[in-house]
């Protein structure tokens, strides 16, 4: 079994194997970690791009933002509407890999415009335990993974980012808001908007690790264990039903099960 230290040393031989690298930026943990890595060895020929549209919560572009300052790396956004994407909004089985194709065709544009090699996204290990469509695209894409390839898992990228002094190292896993709505049921700006409002609330009350799953007039609240303790304090309780109830809900619910990735889709990932 290989060590970090090993894995790391292997994540640099693959990345010192390209010329340039566009890394597309989520401003998550995975590909900070790889846009660091890059930036390390490729200087101003790495460079992070992130996508903005209507699924991205607006405190991540700014927060992408950030993250790229401190790590001293170039850093440009690409906008484009998700929801104009054929079939995205119906919102069946394939979203994820619509999205990604969409999203890997303009990445691999812009980086054929400012001129780099090639492009990259942070998948790692984990991934592979998970209903991951998007990793399809990837491929069809010829997009690189080079967490992946250095069989880096999610525990040994947050490790290595707080060792290489990334702030984020132990942000919680964030996922596009179309996540929190079930297959079947069609994404428009209103629902969309309605669950980053309801995210932005549990937040606000320092929740941490937590999703709001859009069922219509129901608010469905996923919170980790220890957080879903809090949650059962009657005061507090009260207020974050009134304030869901504002957004525009007419039920709030806690989910027993607690934050558990993919439990709108049948598989686990988000």
């Amino acid at each position: 079994m290989h060590t970090i230290e090993q894995k790391y040393k292997t994540l640099k031989e693959i990345i010192s194997k390209y010329d340039s690298l566009l890394v597309a930026f989520s401003g998550g943990v995975d590909s900070a970690l790889l846009l660091k890595v890059a930036h390390d060895l490729l200087g101003q020929k790495a460079a992070g791009c992130t996508a903005v549209s209507s699924t991205l919560p607006r405190q991540e572009k700014e927060a992408s933002r950030q993250v790229a300052v401190e790590i001293g790396a170039a850093h440009f956004f690409i906008e484009y509407d998700e929801l104009a994407i054929p079939g995205y909004a119906e919102n069946r089985g394939n979203r994820c890999f619509l999205c990604k194709t969409e999203l890997f065709t303009h990445l691999k544009k812009t980086a054929l415009e400012k001129g780099f090699q090639a492009v990259a996204y942070g998948a790692n290990q984990d991934d592979l335990k998970e209903y991951r469509p998007g990793m399809e695209a990837a491929r069809e894409f010829q997009v690189a993974a080079p967490l992946l390839e250095a069989s880096m898992t999610k525990e040994e990228i947050r490790q290595l980012s707080r060792t290489l002094g990334l702030s984020i190292w132990d942000k919680p896993a964030m996922a596009c808001l179309s996540s929190r709505i079930p297959y079947g049921m069609e994404i428009n700006p209103r629902r969309l908007a309605e669950v980053e409002k309801a995210e932005l609330v549990l937040k606000g009350y320092g929740f941490i690790q937590c999703r709001v799953r859009h069922h219509d007039a129901i608010a469905r609240i996923e919170l980790s264990g220890d957080e879903m303790i809090r949650l059962f304090d009657k005061s507090l309780r009260e207020k974050v039903i009134a304030d869901l109830k504002e957004i525009g809900f007419k039920f709030v619910t806690i989910d027993l099960e607690g934050y558990r990735p993919g439990s709108l889709s049948g598989h686990p990932g988000r």
